[in-house]
């Protein structure tokens, strides 16, 4: 992706989730999502009608008057969003990839987060850990957040610099040279969702809210983000791209896994080979839902060809019923 095309990308991503979280998700992400509890503010002098269960009785033995503790209610939210973008989020038959849809839901959820003075971070991982950005506050901050998740490892050399000022970054200083005078040359990736989640729980002393976001291509991360929903809010979001869930009759068709590599030849107008394909595919996602489940985790499906605010409007919703019960 071009450094032109990312700036556009990403002013449209705002401008376009920008209103969205103004019209939508305003109260939904607030009435779901909540601080941590209670902190202790200050000691101040007993006042008639205070609640007895309140006096600090140390202070007020040392002040020969009574005192009371005040609490006020910690509110800020750390959010952190966990974004795959590894080989297989690459993929896209309509008009976006699933690395583009991960992109634009990571927007909402931090312009969100932004509009309620919470803080976001964000972990971009394939098979290691790609990149870590700390949670900060602020709209420049999410403005970078935005940009990481959909280009980073695209860029080619010139406009770079444009590209991280747009993102409220400063200027990379690398000599010109290490940056290349091209696109990277393309390496597979493939993904270590449990590799992820233990590297956010050595990252992330403080209970937060912990988006993870892939197509769920990988095993063996059940008990990473059982653990990690423990302590955390874990919520599981799965990204899909229509042809993986249904093929098309297009005739004999070529298919490759992104990730291996592996290529293998099929005859997509064989009815029965398209039933299985679609079979097989509703069994993941269902296997997957009640894996999650078992641990506790919500799941967030969303096609990467359709709306990326429908499906988390309908999780704020489902959640906060959920709350209310």
């Amino acid at each position: 992706m071009l450094p032109s095309e990312i700036i556009r990308r990403v002013r449209e991503i705002q401008v376009r989730t920008g209103r969205q979280v103004a019209d939508v998700l305003a109260g939904e992400y607030v009435s779901v999502f909540r601080g941590s509890g209670i902190e202790f503010e200050e000691v101040r002098p007993y006042l008639p009608g205070d609640d007895i269960r309140t006096i600090d009785w140390n202070v007020t033995a040392r002040m020969g008057e009574p005192f009371v503790k005040r609490y006020v209610e910690e509110r800020q939210l750390t959010l952190m969003l966990m974004a795959d973008i590894s080989a297989s989020q690459e993929f896209g038959s309509g008009r976006r990839s699933k690395r583009e849809a991960a992109a634009e839901l990571c927007a909402l959820l931090a312009f969100s987060a932004t509009r309620n003075d919470d803080k976001v971070g964000l972990t971009l991982f394939h098979d290691g850990i790609e990149q870590f950005i700390p949670p900060r506050k602020g709209q420049r901050h999410a403005l970078r957040v935005v940009r990481e998740v959909l280009a980073h490892g695209r860029e080619e050399a010139p406009g770079a610099r444009a590209a991280e000022r747009l993102a409220g970054r400063r200027p990379s200083r690398r000599p010109a040279g290490l940056l290349g005078g091209g696109p990277p040359a393309p390496r597979r990736r493939g993904t270590s969702i449990g590799g992820a989640v233990e590297f956010f729980l050595s990252v992330t002393p403080r209970r937060s809210v912990c988006f993870v976001v892939s197509d769920f291509t990988s095993s063996g991360w059940e008990r990473a983000l059982r653990t990690a929903n423990r302590k955390h809010d874990v919520i599981a979001v799965l990204i899909t791209d229509p042809r993986e869930l249904e093929l098309a009759d297009v005739g004999l068709i070529s298919l490759e896994d992104a990730e291996s590599g592996r290529q293998a030849l099929f005859d997509s107008g064989h009815r029965a080979f398209r039933a299985g394909y679609a079979a097989l595919a509703r069994e993941r996602i269902e296997a997957l839902r009640a894996r999650l489940t078992t641990s506790g985790i919500d799941l967030i499906h969303i096609d990467a060809a359709g709306s990326v605010v429908d499906p988390l409007v309908r999780f704020f919703r489902a959640r906060e019923r959920r709350m209310r019960r």
